[in-house]
This record gives C-alpha cells, structure tokens and sequence, in this order.
C-alpha cells in the first residue's frame, strides 16, 4: 500500500477537487494543512530538488500578485524559498507526496499516476 500525503490548503477549491478524487478513487492520504502547519525548511528543498522552486511557487495566486515588486524580481532559488517559508500559501496546490511528486491536480495525471 502505497503512503500518500497531500499539503496544501483546505479551503482551496483545487485541494477540495483533489481530495474529492482520492475519496473517489479509495486512495487513503494525510492531509497537511500550510495555513496551520506551514511548511518545513528541509521538507520543501526536497520538493524543490526533485520539482525545482519554479515548478513550486504559484506565481499566479494572490498572495504572490500582492507581493512588492522587489520580492517578485530577480527571484532565486534562496529567494523562492524564503517566499514560500514565510507565505506557505504562495507554494502551487496540492503538492502530492508518494513514490514521486505531483505538483497540481490534473485527474489524468492522478488517474495515470495510481492506476500502477
């Protein structure tokens, strides 16, 4: 049995969406809220090793638009991360963690994905 967790935020309608289709499809996960837990340093240069912090930050979110246009320039690995770390809500959802990582929820991804 394959160990899924999700992060994300559980007001999120994409989370709702995804969770919605792991309870349909009879996928058990741990749900990890950032809102309430926030993100671990070492937990997202993980994410980050094997996604790279492009594919990560949700640059089309609130959150990020809001940002002064300091914050948003010349970004940098070490700049995302700090970005990310202090507004959790900044990082794409859902971040799906099992034997890979999927970044975003796309039914066909997830159907390909668990149907191994």
């Amino acid at each position: 049995m394959m160990t899924v967790a999700i992060y994300g935020i559980r007001s999120c309608d994409t989370m709702k969406k995804t969770m919605a289709w792991l309870d349909a499809h009879d996928i058990a996960y741990t749900f990890h809220d950032y809102k309430k837990e926030g993100v671990d340093r070492t937990r997202l240069l993980d994410w980050i090793k094997e996604a790279g912090w492009a594919e990560l930050i949700n640059r089309s979110g609130t959150t990020f638009r809001k940002l002064p246009d300091a914050d948003k320039t010349d970004l940098t690995e070490e700049k995302a991360v700090q970005l990310m770390l202090s507004n959790p809500s900044m990082i794409r959802r859902p971040v799906l963690e099992a034997s890979k990582l999927l970044i975003g929820f796309k039914p066909e991804k997830y159907a390909e994905f668990f149907k191994s």
